[in-house]
């Protein structure tokens, strides 16, 4: 059978946007190529002219360079035909590529959509308020367990805060007759300091005072008998 009727060929598939481009961009610098040799040719034929003298073969130059003037053009409307085509291709692949972009962003909007109603399920807004109102009381109750374990046994709870301010007050007046921490009564006494910068003269010490250090107390704290002076 397959003899008789043959075998069905397989289509071929359709060519790309981007096979298609790269083709036309092929043939579009073929075209550019040519141009620069008939440019090259043109040049030439320029310095021709300008050292022949005007006369047939003049003529003859011109002519040639006509003719390839002609390819010339004929090429650059090829090209930019090429080029004009390649644009189109790029502006349909870019709208193609925009499209599959879009297909995808769906895709994946759709995903998402469907499993955050899924877990959207399993949470509800009541549960959350009911565990943030007992995570409220749990903190209230130990915040009362921490104050009453902080309670100190010694001080009474009566106590006024301003007789408190007042004994400070007093504390503070007191520390204020104290020379840099120092007790009063633990001071050196600083009369012969103030003496010595008034330069002042030493008190004279007069009988009385001779005789009462005359006068020296014996072991049991009596006054000490005068001795008889014995005569030669």
């Amino acid at each position: 059978m397959r003899r008789v009727f043959g075998v069905k060929k397989d289509k071929e598939p359709p060519p790309s946007i981007q096979d298609a481009s790269d083709r036309i961009t092929k043939r579009g610098d073929s075209v550019e190529e040519k141009i620069k040799k008939l440019d090259a040719e043109l040049s030439r034929f320029k310095e021709q002219i300008k050292k022949t003298r005007p006369g047939p073969a003049q003529e003859a130059v011109k002519a040639r360079a006509l003719r390839v003037l002609k390819q010339k053009r004929m090429y650059e409307g090829q090209r930019d035909m090429l080029y004009n085509q390649t644009f189109n291709l790029d502006q349909v692949s870019f709208a193609a590529e925009g499209i599959k972009d879009a297909q995808q962003t769906m895709s994946a909007l759709k995903s998402a959509n469907k499993d955050l109603k899924g877990m959207m399920k399993t949470v509800k807004i009541q549960d959350i308020d009911n565990l943030q109102d007992e995570m409220l009381d749990l903190m209230d109750i130990s915040n009362e367990i921490q104050e009453s374990l902080g309670r100190s046994y010694n001080v009474p709870d009566d106590i006024d805060e301003d007789d408190l301010m007042g004994e400070l007050d007093a504390l503070e007046a007191d520390m204020g007759f104290e020379d840099e921490g120092v007790p009063s009564y633990l001071q050196d006494d600083k009369e012969s300091d103030l003496d010595a910068e008034l330069n002042l003269p030493a008190a004279p010490i007069g009988q009385t005072a001779g005789r009462a250090n005359a006068q020296a107390a014996d072991e049991h704290g009596l006054p000490a008998v005068p001795r008889a002076s014995l005569r030669g």
